[in-house]
């Protein structure tokens, strides 16, 4: 039995697809989620979908029975991800569970980005857990620079896309290379204790802008910004300080190579290159309605 947590977002629906494609009977995958009332769809597929809440602790044990792989992957209540994760993990060791398998993000071990705190945290406790593990350590999604989070409508009228990570190259990757390269790992053998490194080709945000510009016929510039003034940017556009800063410290952690990396992990896993740039921003502002 596999189990995916969180399982109603994007990445983690895409893992039980690649899991299906990839020959997994449906009642031998879990939908791990909060709300089982939103995944009437995954349960229609005749996948099972069991609750667990990384905050009701009693629902974990009954969302982890039987199984012999977990798909950790950690919700966005970023102040709460680590001690989310400390019951979940402890929670897969009591019912027996013989493969963790962590979400985690790129360049872990050594990242500055503030996001990847509780990561570190998380991957640390794994380990001194003693439970077998395996280390899926996400590139950036493109699809999120691509606009899925907003903003981009806004650039392509201004013809400036804004941000702080200058020159930094991003080794970012669709959300679907991501979930095909965890069901690759989710379905093969002598897995434990690897550690994967999952970049697709890195490109910076004026790559991304060039790409953008290309596809609509609209002129668009990246601009970068310090820190502070991209934060504050961010504010009087609405978004929170606190999530402004984050943003604005994910962005500059480009700068510090947080995001990039040489290793060829994910197109090994998939066995061929990682989906192009252009070819994941053309499906992203299609369905954002942007082209």
């Amino acid at each position: 039995m596999i189990t995916i947590t969180a399982a109603t977002g994007r990445y983690r629906r895409l893992v039980v697809e690649a899991l299906l494609r990839r020959g997994i009977p449906t009642n031998e995958i879990v939908a791990a989620v909060r709300s089982p009332e939103k995944a009437a769809n995954l349960a229609a597929t005749g996948v099972q979908v069991r609750e667990a809440d990384y905050d009701r602790p009693e629902t974990l044990a009954s969302a982890f029975a039987d199984s012999d792989k977990v798909l950790l992957v950690p919700s966005a209540d970023f102040g709460q991800r680590y001690p989310q994760m400390v019951r979940a993990i402890e929670a897969a060791i009591d019912a027996g569970v013989g493969l963790i398998a962590y979400a985690s993000f790129v360049n872990t071990d050594t990242s500055t980005i503030r996001l990847g705190e509780a990561h570190k945290q998380t991957e640390a406790f794994i380990r001194k857990s003693g439970v077998p593990y395996v280390m899926l350590r996400n590139g950036a999604y493109i699809e999120v620079y691509a606009g899925d989070l907003g903003g981009m409508d806004y650039a392509l009228i201004s013809g400036t896309l804004i941000g702080s990570a200058g020159t930094g190259k991003i080794s970012g990757a669709s959300r679907e290379d991501l979930a095909e390269a965890a069901a690759v790992v989710l379905t093969s053998t002598d897995q434990a204790g690897k550690v994967y490194e999952l970049g697709g080709t890195a490109w910076t945000k004026a790559d991304l802008a060039a790409a953008v510009s290309q596809l609509t016929g609209k002129p668009l510039v990246y601009q970068d910004m310090p820190v502070e003034a991209y934060t504050q940017v961010l504010v009087a556009g609405g978004i929170p300080q606190f999530m402004a800063e984050i943003i604005a410290d994910a962005g500059f952690s480009a700068t510090r190579g947080d995001c990039y990396t040489e290793s060829t992990d994910l197109p090994c896993l998939l066995g061929r290159p990682s989906t192009p740039l252009i070819d994941v921003v053309a499906t992203t502002l299609k369905r954002n309605g942007l082209l």
